[in-house]
């Protein structure tokens, strides 16, 4: 069948590149120790931040919403699927993220990539001659989200403030919508937020930040790159995920309450998916009080401690790990094959790290993207700098 041979030809492509992507099933709860495949392994390329997704008493707080609440929440949220828990749960974020912004409300999502798709066509919904200015290395949801709002959109160089300047001047468009990660997600280091709420707010454009890694994991709080930069305006449009440092699964948007309810009723990825379960929603009360209160500070601590031990006990001379002070600690290798190896050789020592290559980095920069968590101990921290020290010099 000509067509099925298609397909096989551009896999093939694929894998002389390799660009093969592979899946790995884990036999036990997320966590710096899990079981895949009959292996015991040390993770180091997991999301959960803070340790969370196996914590006691968030899953005590999910068999108490399944038991309260049931399991599905049976449609939209604008038809019969909005629970208490929702609404608690909506009520809760608006008390975690309001100090940073103007007459607030939340909204929560299924993903964050489903928020950003909703975000983004949501506030340029209406206005075809809306433009959007978007950052170089933004996350493919928010690309996504970008194309399909079908305005005119400006890609702006990676944490470059004098080109987005021009951009935004060069404007006559009267909705501009810039759209940022706080957290780059493969390289670790954060965007120059005050400055671009600077622009935004001299420039009447919106600001929308992608915080997916830095909910809970920044700030004295855990409140996110918001706290982290004391920052407040009603022109910021605000994106957390809940299923990072929250431990748990789902997003959320907060900006000023007309922001929301034009979400509401214009966002289509709102509108057209069935809300999460509440038991969820209700896991994540739990959670949030964890990351607010003295445990996530506590947590918080060690992972930068962790971090600061990273820093201090790698050697490298080939590869090149890229400055990071967050728990992504990016080392670029370059090579997509030498990547592989690197990955594989430090897999068979029971060490799981990422290897990142094209297309969700750009050509030439492959890398092994190690991830840190409030979970992992010293020690292991240890085994992870040894190796990868050892391996860089074979």
């Amino acid at each position: 069948m000509e067509l099925l041979n298609r397909l096989q030809q551009q896999l093939h492509a694929l894998e002389d590149q390799q660009l093969i992507r592979k899946r790995r099933t884990v036999d036990s709860p997320c966590g710096p120790r899990v079981s895949v495949d009959g292996r015991e392994l040390l993770a180091f390329c997991s999301n959960d931040y803070l340790g969370l997704a196996n914590h006691r008493k968030i899953k005590l707080a999910l068999q108490e919403g399944a038991a309260m609440y049931g399991v599905g929440s049976g449609a939209s949220h604008l038809i019969s699927g909005h629970g208490r828990a929702h609404a608690m749960l909506e009520e809760r974020l608006v008390q975690f993220v309001g100090d940073h912004l103007e007459a607030p409300r939340a909204i929560s999502f299924c993903t964050g990539y489903m928020a950003n798709l909703a975000v983004i066509t949501g506030l340029t919904a209406g206005d075809k001659e809306a433009e959007i200015f978007s950052e170089e290395l933004n996350h493919a949801s928010l690309i996504d989200g970008v194309r399909l709002a079908r305005v005119k959109a400006h890609v702006y160089p990676h944490a470059d403030l004098a080109a987005l300047e021009t951009l935004l001047k060069a404007s006559k468009a009267a909705t501009k919508v810039v759209v940022t990660d706080s957290v780059f997600s493969m390289d670790g280091n954060l965007a120059p937020l005050p400055q671009l709420l600077a622009l935004c707010e001299q420039h009447n454009a919106w600001l929308v930040v992608d915080d997916a890694h830095g909910f809970g994991a920044l700030g004295e709080r855990g409140h996110g790159a918001l706290e982290h930069f004391q920052l407040r305006s009603p022109y910021l449009v605000y994106m957390g995920t809940l299923g990072k440092a929250a431990g748990v699964g789902g997003a959320f948007v907060a900006a000023h309450e007309a922001v929301i309810e034009t979400l509401i009723q214009k966002a289509r990825p709102y509108i057209f998916t069935t809300a999460t379960p509440p038991a969820l929603a209700h896991a994540l009360l739990a959670s949030l009080d964890l990351l607010e209160g003295e445990e996530g500070a506590s947590r918080r601590a060690h992972l930068q401690a962790l971090v600061a031990q990273l820093d201090d006990g790698l050697r490298l001379e080939r590869w090149q790990r890229l400055p990071s002070r967050t728990a992504i600690q990016p080392i670029v290798i370059g090579d997509n094959a030498e990547t592989m190896r690197a990955g594989a050789a430090l897999y068979e020592q029971g060490l799981w790290v990422g290897a990142i290559r094209p297309p969700t980095v750009a050509a030439g920069t492959a890398r092994l993207r190690v991830t840190l968590s409030a979970g992992h101990t010293s020690q292991e921290v240890a085994s992870l700098i040894a190796a990868l020290n050892a391996l860089e010099r074979n």
